[in-house]
C-alpha cells in the first residue's frame, strides 16, 4: 500500500473516504458520458455537415462528387437519386465535410431530407444550386418519354424551389445560437461562358431580380448577424482549350468554392 493510501486512511474517517471514492467515479462517469458529444463537436467542427439544394437537374450530384473528387468510375449511373446522398470531401489536414444531396424531385423522400438536414439535425450550412434556366428537364414519376421545358419554364420553377428552401433556412437560422452560412452556387456556366458575372448578379442580394428579392427576404428574416451569403460560379464539366469553359478553368471555380467553404468554416 502507497504511503499516500496511507495517509488518507490516516487523516480521513471511513464515511469520508467513501464519500471521496463516490465522488472521483462520479467524476468520471460524467466525463465519459459526455466523451461522445464531445467527440459529435469536434467532428462537426473538422467536418460540417453541408446540405446541398435546388430543384431536380442543376447539376447538386455532379458539383458535390467534384468537391469530393470522385473518380469518374465511381459516378456510372448515379446521376438524379430520388434518395438523399451522402459524400464526404477529406483534406491532408484531418479538415472536411459532410455533404448531404438532397433529391429535387418533389416526392417522400425529399421532404424526409429536407426535414432531418433543416430541422432533425440542423445542418452547418447549405450549397443551394441553381442553372440559369438550364437545369436538365426530368421526367415525372411513372412517365415514360423525353421530358421538355423551356428556359422560362425552368426559371420559374427554379424561383419555386428556392421560396421553399429559403424559408425552411430562415427557420433553422433563427433557431441557431451560432451564425450558419449559405452558398448559391450557379452551375451550367460552360452553357453561357459570355454572361457569367451578370448571371451571377442576378442570383444575388440588392440586384433587383426576383430570385434576388427572396435572398434579401430571407436575410430579413434571419437576420443578417445570423447569415452570410456568397454566390459563386461553378461549372461541372470543362474541355480543352477551345471548349466554352475549360477543363482548367472549371476546376479552378470549384476550387474557389472549396476554398470559400474552408474559410466560412474556420478551416483556414
Amino acid at each position: 500500500m502507497s504511503q499516500t493510501s496511507s495517509r488518507i486512511k490516516t487523516i480521513l474517517p471511513t464515511s469520508s473516504r467513501t464519500a471521496l471514492g463516490a465522488t472521483v467515479i462520479t467524476g468520471m462517469l460524467t466525463a465519459l458520458a459526455s466523451a461522445p458529444e464531445r467527440l459529435t463537436r469536434l467532428l462537426r467542427d473538422r467536418y460540417p455537415m453541408v446540405a446541398v439544394t435546388g430543384m431536380t437537374g442543376v447539376g447538386k450530384s455532379q458539383l458535390v462528387d467534384r468537391l469530393t473528387r470522385r473518380a469518374a468510375d465511381e459516378l456510372a449511373g448515379e446521376v438524379g437519386s430520388a434518395t438523399m446522398e451522402r459524400r464526404t470531401r477529406r483534406s491532408a489536414k484531418l479538415h472536411g465535410f459532410r455533404f448531404l444531396v438532397v433529391p429535387g424531385d418533389n416526392a417522400a423522400t425529399r421532404l424526409g431530407a429536407l426535414d432531418e438536414v433543416f430541422h432533425d439535425e440542423p445542418v452547418d450550412g447549405v450549397i443551394h444550386v441553381v442553372a440559369n434556366g438550364y437545369a436538365t428537364p426530368r421526367r415525372a414519376a411513372g412517365t415514360t418519354g423525353g421530358a421538355t421545358a423551356t428556359r422560362e419554364e425552368q426559371l420559374a420553377a427554379e424561383l419555386d424551389d428556392w421560396a421553399i428552401t429559403s424559408h425552411l433556412i430562415a427557420s433553422m437560422a433563427v433557431r441557431r445560437h451560432k451564425p450558419i452560412w449559405l452558398v448559391i452556387a450557379v452551375t451550367k456556366t460552360d452553357l453561357y461562358p459570355d454572361d457569367v458575372d451578370k448571371v451571377v448578379r442576378y442570383y444575388s442580394p440588392g440586384s433587383g431580380s426576383p430570385f434576388a428579392a427572396k435572398v434579401d427576404a430571407l436575410r430579413s428574416l434571419a437576420g443578417g448577424a445570423k447569415l452570410s451569403i456568397d454566390v459563386l460560379p461553378v461549372s461541372s464539366q470543362g474541355g480543352d482549350r477551345k471548349a466554352p469553359i475549360s477543363d482548367k478553368r472549371a476546376g479552378a471555380m470549384v476550387d474557389a468554392l472549396a476554398e470559400r467553404l474552408g474559410r466560412l468554416s474556420g478551416h483556414a
